[in-house]
């Protein structure tokens, strides 16, 4: 006869494994209930329950044992869900440990800093403001000379007015602060919507209009480094000007030269007087504040 098709070497290659395999679980079977039934040599038992090569136990113990069962997780993902676990518990221990530390603060100040709703001091803060509008201080940034400031200086002075209106508004006696020279279509006016959240609803004035022809001249104090006369007092009746400039060249006189040309009367804050210069290793103390820094203004009726 001839050979046979390769079709039908295949399907006898098949039938050999099969039966094969067959052979073989049928004799692991075998062994296996022979090491049970046999308990003389449980050494013996053992290494042969250990040798054993189970060709259907995988079948077995996926119908047997759920996907998500607890002995299907690794020991590494045990580890990480009892770490995960230990994590969550301190977690959880910490705001409970300062929860209680802030209750307990609120009951030990409570005789010396009465709790108030946030409606309460935001009500508080506009009517000292108001006040402020009404009868004093007063406090001018002149923006005035922004036309020749970089883009990076006008970002620092957005930044320094937001500082100032913070500090500003909470102190016990507030200054009622007008922008001057300030355009809404100007690059300023841009950086401080873009950097400082609800400007545009801030308590203060802001004006097109120069500060020398809002106010009287004789009414206007320029606050400049380079006068001669230091401010002791704040009157209530005058209406203090600070410059809004940011020049990291550090050009001298430049608001004392600007007082000047309008016959304004001039004031320096007593640095000299007041300050103590700490060693530094620049050797380099400067009496050139930022707007910001202005908050500092603590007044007393003259």
């Amino acid at each position: 006869m001839g050979e046979p098709y390769k079709g039908q070497r295949t399907k006898r290659m098949d039938w050999k494994l099969e039966g094969s395999a067959q052979k073989t679980e049928s004799r692991v079977l075998q062994e296996h209930e022979i090491t049970l039934d046999d308990p003389g040599d449980d050494g013996v038992s053992e290494s042969f329950q250990l040798l054993q090569i189970d060709v259907g136990c995988d079948h077995w113990e996926q119908e047997t044992l759920p996907t998500g069962s607890a002995a299907w997780c690794s020991k590494n993902v045990q580890r990480k869900q009892r770490h995960w676990e230990k994590i969550v518990a301190a977690k959880k221990s910490k705001r409970k440990q300062e929860k209680e530390r802030r209750k307990a603060n609120r009951v030990e100040n409570s005789g010396i800093y009465p709790q108030h709703s946030k409606r309460f001091l935001r009500s508080l803060i506009k009517e000292r403001l108001l006040e402020a509008k009404h009868s004093g201080p007063r406090l001018c940034i002149d923006l005035s000379m922004t036309n020749h400031m970089s883009k990076k200086e006008l970002s620092r002075l957005a930044g320094q007015i937001r500082r100032l209106y913070g500090s500003n508004k909470k102190a016990d006696r507030p200054f009622w602060i007008y922008l001057t020279g300030f355009t809404t279509d100007s690059p300023l006016y841009e950086e401080c919507l873009r950097m400082n959240d609800g400007f545009s609803s801030y308590l203060l004035d802001r004006t097109e209009e120069d500060c020398f022809s809002l106010f009287p001249l004789e009414t206007l104090v320029y606050l400049t480094p380079d006068s001669d006369h230091a401010l002791e007092n704040v009157d209530l009746n005058k209406v203090y000007i600070l410059g809004g400039l940011v020049d990291e060249s550090i050009q001298k006189k430049v608001t004392f030269q600007k007082a000047q040309e309008h016959s304004v009367k001039t004031a320096r804050l007593p640095i000299q007087e007041y300050m103590v210069k700490c060693q530094n290793g620049k050797n380099y103390h400067s009496e050139i504040l930022t707007i910001n820094q202005g908050s500092f203004l603590y007044w007393s009726p003259i």
